[in-house]
């Protein structure tokens, strides 16, 4: 889904994947990217990964709701935020936000209140897979 300055996507494309099809910045200085990368650990145990699950309609409509709260508080950034739905091993993403803007001060605090957004209000949920439990089986 998309609007004028806000991309964003739920699926199990790896965050890796998504990257690859990245342009270079060529509109702002400041080009910022934010990985939200699977702990090894979670309440001290070792954890393999998380699955993650979500209700597709109500997060796309949040994630929309946010890009335009955000364009109307933010004029003139790009953003670009995608979210693995599925096992994301510990070690690896599982969400990345891109943030353009003229100049980095601003990406960092548009960055931060993507995240703080996203997590507080889209309904994508995580549960921990910690070692020597069975590992998922990859969605198709």
């Amino acid at each position: 889904m998309a609007s004028p300055h806000f991309v964003y996507s739920v699926s199990t494309r790896s965050i890796a994947e998504v990257e690859s099809d990245f342009s270079p910045s060529t509109v702002h200085g400041a080009d910022l990217r934010f990985h939200g990368v699977v702990r090894d650990l979670e309440g001290g145990r070792p954890l393999a990964g998380i699955e993650y699950s979500h209700y597709e309609t109500m997060a796309l409509k949040e994630l929309d709701r946010i890009g335009e709260a955000m364009g109307a508080e933010f004029p003139g950034h790009l953003a670009l935020v995608h979210h693995v739905i599925g096992y994301v091993p510990a070690g690896e993403a599982s969400i990345v936000i891109r943030v353009q803007t003229p100049h980095s001060a601003a990406a960092f605090e548009i960055c931060r209140e993507y995240l703080r957004r996203i997590k507080s209000t889209v309904p994508i949920w995580k549960k921990p897979v910690f070692v020597g439990e069975e590992v998922p089986s990859p969605r198709p």
